[in-house]
């Protein structure tokens, strides 16, 4: 299981409404707006790295009033 930190950049004003939708996103296990240089904070979860690039890039950043996204896989040193 691959987990990773997926830090989000909206358009003006639409942080709460990316983070509803895309808490309905299957892999998705937190989303939260936050304050900062990033609205929103995902924390996602995937079978493998591929799958976890599938769901970022297929589903979260298809959602509309996303302008940009950092994916941090989680490591357990």
């Amino acid at each position: 299981m691959v987990q990773a930190y997926i830090l989000i950049q909206t358009e003006v004003g639409k942080a709460a409404e990316v983070a509803s939708h895309i808490s309905g996103v299957a892999g998705v296990t937190l989303a939260e707006d936050v304050t900062g240089p990033y609205d929103v904070i995902v924390r996602a979860e995937a079978r493998n790295v591929d799958e976890l690039g599938r769901l970022v890039v297929a589903q979260i950043q298809a959602i509309e009033g996303i302008t940009r996204t950092l994916t941090c896989p989680i490591v357990h040193i």
